[in-house]
């Protein structure tokens, strides 16, 4: 769907109540994805990154997230990261939760800082997406499989503006 201005106000409500629950468990909480990313068409689903200081035990983190209603996914093949879905009935919201200082913590913060500073890319990054839901649309691996080669393009295209800018990322959103 077209960007709606009111998806960084419903991450910073979000991400409130996330740290009131985790507290210093949570290293940082950042809005990630294409909702983080003004002006960008997006799938109406908030994205967070909850960046502990260790996935193992999930205790810290994983008992206040079941107190304030996320749903844990086990069956997530991602092993960087551990998937929680939103509260039923609640705006939907995808939590993944990474180690603090990890490559793919700053993956995620490095192509949302990319595409927040690079409209033209992130606008060529809508279109894509655009194009692909047309096709994919009752296929949504086939979908996430064929924007590969531009996440990658993108993030390589990240890499280099961050090593010509010194690019590190920013303090935490929340």
């Amino acid at each position: 769907m077209p960007y709606d201005p009111a998806w960084p106000e419903e991450f910073r409500e979000t991400a409130a109540a996330l740290r009131s629950a985790v507290g210093p468990t949570a290293v940082r909480i950042d809005h990630v994805g294409s909702t983080s990313v003004p002006g960008l068409d997006a799938k109406p689903v908030i994205d967070i990154q909850l960046s502990v200081r260790a996935l193992a035990p999930p205790e810290p983190y994983a008992r206040p997230l079941e107190e304030l209603r996320y749903r844990f996914r086990p069956e997530n093949p991602d092993r960087t990261k551990r998937f929680f879905l939103g509260p039923l009935g609640s705006r939907a919201t995808h939590l993944h939760v990474r180690e603090s200082g990890s490559f793919d913590e700053r993956l995620n913060l490095l192509l949302r800082d990319f595409l927040r500073t690079h409209a033209e890319a992130a606008a060529d990054y809508a279109w894509v997406k655009w194009s692909l839901s047309e096709t994919f649309r009752h296929d949504r691996e086939g979908y996430v499989r064929a924007k590969e080669p531009t996440i990658w393009s993108l993030l390589r295209r990240a890499h280099d503006w961050a090593q010509t800018t010194g690019w590190s990322p920013p303090p935490s959103d929340a």
